[in-house]
């Protein structure tokens, strides 16, 4: 398992790529991307439970006989699906028959999971909005296969209990901390798009959650956009308060990804996940006292904070519609126009049609 130290010197180091990333546009980004995946591995590595053969095969690699597949599937504690999902074992004891490994690999956070996507590394990752678009931009050859409907309430800009600031209006001038390309990048966007201010009306501080919430109690930054179950966590113990929500400003969903190398080879595998994604989040929509208590033990999060986190969020898996995509498209051309990626991308242009 990586410590604390190890996490940090990830997140800046990502960080400091975002910000080459707005300078150096397409060519630099795609080299600094691979730069990446040697972090993810970075993490991978110090995670004893990731099999080593995850990093082994090329996205270009010949078509698998039916004896020698192997399901490589990318996640992170808090992909709530995902982890029950591994935790259960129902997939393994699905697909052993057929002759097909899984493997699984734990990752820090969804842009590290895609740079291991986008080099081969892994068949299969789950993340918010945003990172899919980031790396689409850097040419990424993902695929979104489903989406989760986790919801607009379960993300929000949070603001100390005590602090003046009363509405999104107030943040002219003001410190916003947030995690650079996660879902919770949108909704800022749209918060103050809402209020009629524009993006540079703000400082923002890149920060992920582990360095965000000291950051936010101390009083170093004025506010803190972030997810649940961060969120509900900052609400129980940190004397936060929730300034505007995502409900009426964002869908919020995950994307489940793969590569298109992948689901060409392999639909039925692709098929066969999903199945077993859909019967997985059915039970945590119906369980959620027990969901609270298994992520409580993952995450280190007290349970009342889970349980208002689970009040708050969906849970499904969905084929991508039209009205879906659309929404991915918004994202990607308002990043676009802020010059936060290098160039237009075409959401419908990666989506499986299995």
């Amino acid at each position: 398992m990586f410590n604390l130290d190890q996490y940090d010197l990830i997140s800046r180091v990502a960080d400091r790529i975002g910000s080459l990333f707005q300078q150096r546009r397409l060519r630099a980004f795609s080299t600094l991307f691979v730069v990446g995946l040697g972090l993810s591995l970075l993490v991978t590595a110090c995670n004893p439970g990731t099999n080593s053969s995850t990093v082994a095969s090329s996205p270009n690699s010949a078509a698998p006989t039916s004896q020698n597949r192997a399901l490589r599937v990318g996640y992170q504690k808090s992909s709530t699906v995902l982890n029950l999902l591994k935790n259960q074992g129902t997939l393994e004891e699905k697909l052993q028959p057929e002759g097909v490994r899984v493997e699984w690999a734990e990752f820090a956070a969804g842009p590290q999971m895609l740079e291991a996507l986008n080099v081969g590394s892994i068949d299969f990752a789950y993340t918010g909005e945003t990172p899919p678009v980031f790396a689409q931009a850097a040419d990424a050859p993902l695929v979104y296969v489903a989406y989760e409907p986790v919801g607009g309430s379960a993300e929000a800009i949070l603001v100390r209990e005590d602090s003046p600031i009363q509405t999104v209006e107030d943040l002219r001038g003001k410190t916003v901390a947030l995690n650079r390309g996660s879902n919770v990048h949108y909704l800022l966007v749209r918060a103050l798009e809402e209020a009629g201010l524009e993006y540079s009306d703000i400082t923002t501080a890149y920060l992920p959650p582990g360095d965000a919430r000291p950051a936010f109690e101390q009083g170093s930054v004025d506010a803190w956009v972030i997810w649940d179950p961060f969120q509900a966590a900052a609400e129980t113990s940190a004397n936060a308060r929730i300034l505007v929500d995502g409900k009426d400003l964002v869908a919020n969903h995950g994307y489940f990804l793969s590569t298109q190398n992948y689901v060409d080879q392999n639909p039925d595998l692709i098929e066969e996940i999903l199945e077993e994604l859909r019967t997985t989040a059915n039970w945590a929509e119906d369980n959620p006292s027990e969901v609270a208590s298994f992520l409580s033990d993952e995450l280190g999060i007290d349970i009342p904070s889970l349980e208002l986190a689970e009040t708050r969020r969906g849970y499904g898996v969905k084929p991508l519609t039209d009205e879906i995509v659309k929404g991915q498209q918004q994202i990607a051309d308002t990043f676009y126009n802020l010059e936060l990626i290098p160039k237009q991308i075409s959401v419908a242009d990666v989506v499986w049609k299995g």
